[in-house]
């Protein structure tokens, strides 16, 4: 049962009800192993679910368009200085709906029409924003892309220098949605530098590692990080942007009014609670159990034969191409959901496939961490899913279902935030 419970809404409307609490029960029963999902805490739920939803604040704490405020302005004032404090910036903007406005805020701070940028390449592990050519990113101005290593599957750090070299940015950007390595801040600091352009870190994925020190922190590297508030920070779906004291400005006027109108205060007090439990040793302990879970998962997928993109992990991330496996990504993840673990097909770098049908899957250790397994319970990880796959070439139904209960039954003894019994 969904906690909190729904009585008014079950009264209300039980249609919806039910499908909400047939979601919730899906999450309890399955490894979720999606990267970029996690679980969000039973306080940062009720936070989200409170009459903040009835206000309006455009604007900005003591500075508002609308009146009655005094409670909201407390509310955004507490989310900041929190992201403050937690990250260790001179500057944060909690206001941003998701991680694509933020980072879209991002380019009108700094970016006219036209102008160049570098990033990584979607199909190599960037983002949508860092420049596809179906994102308005890379309509509206001019991407260059950096690639990984064909050999290495690591980022090459003397390629883009050379390119930023030859191209000469106006803003780089480092991170992306598929990078399974420690993402080198200083390196990219110092290219920046060289050719005069401003760096955008967007650490969406590894928020929380950060947070936790289980990865280094661009803070003091980078003029702007960019970041969603899920993810492995384990917050609300929303976004912050955090920037040195003199980006400040730039940065709040591209949000708002140039992006956006009212903040959605239900979610920024939902970040505020998220940051708050980030702030706690517990997180600490957490966070690098991410990352060695990961590792140990990596391990055992290695042992499987199956072939990790980099050879494995240094986050929560797990690259994995099947070809080798003599299947395709996307029939692999359908025959995975079904078997009750829960990951996205994916493209891995020089792919000779589409992106809707591609030859790789990605997959995360965040929320099976928050359910409270450890490495312990990777290997059996890792051999369900090499049943999975290998059921997938054999169109092997009785593994599948099999394979389903087995998960279900493990993670009845690892309870859920925001579900009971």
């Amino acid at each position: 049962m969904h906690e909190p419970k729904l009585p008014h809404l079950t009264a209300a409307d039980p249609t919806l009800a039910a499908l909400v609490e047939g979601e919730a029960k899906r999450q309890h029963d399955k490894l979720r192993m999606i990267a970029s999902e996690n679980y969000v805490s039973t306080a940062v739920l009720e936070a989200c679910g409170t009459v903040l939803n009835n206000k309006y604040s455009e604007g900005y704490p003591g500075k508002r368009y609308y009146e009655g405020q005094q409670f909201c302005d407390q509310i955004e004032t507490l989310a900041i200085e929190r992201a403050k404090a937690l990250f260790g910036t001179e500057h944060a903007n909690v206001q941003t709906y998701s991680g694509s406005p933020a980072n879209l805020a991002v380019y009108l701070a700094f970016m006219q029409p036209g102008d160049t940028f570098l990033s990584l390449e979607l199909a190599q592990g960037g983002h949508l924003t860092h420049g596809s050519p179906v994102s308005a990113t890379g309509k509206w101005f001019r991407p260059e892309h950096y690639t990984v290593g064909r050999d290495t599957g690591r980022i090459d750090m003397d390629l883009v220098r050379d390119t930023a070299l030859a191209v000469r940015p106006k803003m780089i950007f480092c991170g992306g949605t598929a990078i399974p390595r420690t993402i080198d801040f200083p390196a990219f600091a110092a290219i920046a530098r060289e050719v005069g352009a401003i760096l955008v870190a967007d650490i969406a994925h590894i928020a929380g590692l950060i947070a936790g020190g289980a990865h280094p922190s661009p803070v003091g590297h980078a003029d702007v990080i960019t970041t969603t508030t899920h993810k492995t920070l384990r917050g609300p779906r929303g976004a912050m942007i955090m920037a040195s004291a003199e980006h400040a400005t730039a940065i709040d006027k591209a949000v708002f009014p140039g992006l956006q109108g009212g903040p959605h205060n239900h979610t920024t007090a939902g970040i505020a609670v998220a940051l708050h439990e980030a702030a706690q040793p517990t997180f600490t302990a957490y966070a690098h159990q991410i990352v060695a879970n990961a590792k140990a998962l990596a391990t055992a997928l290695n042992e499987r034969g199956f072939d990790l993109v980099s050879g494995g992990t240094d986050n929560h991330l797990l690259l994995i191409d099947l070809t080798g496996k003599g299947v395709e990504g996307k029939p692999a993840a359908k025959v995975l959901d079904a078997a009750g673990i829960e990951l996205n097909f994916n493209t891995v770098p020089y792919d000779p496939r589409k992106p809707w049908s591609p030859s790789g899957i990605r997959l995360g250790t965040a929320a099976l961490t928050t359910r409270g397994l450890t490495e312990q319970h990777m290997p059996q990880v890792a051999a369900w899913m090499d049943d999975a796959v290998t059921a997938a070439v054999k169109d092997d139904t009785a593994t599948v279902e099999r394979i389903a209960c087995q998960v279900r039954d493990l993670l009845q003894g690892f309870p859920m935030p925001g579900y009971t019994d």
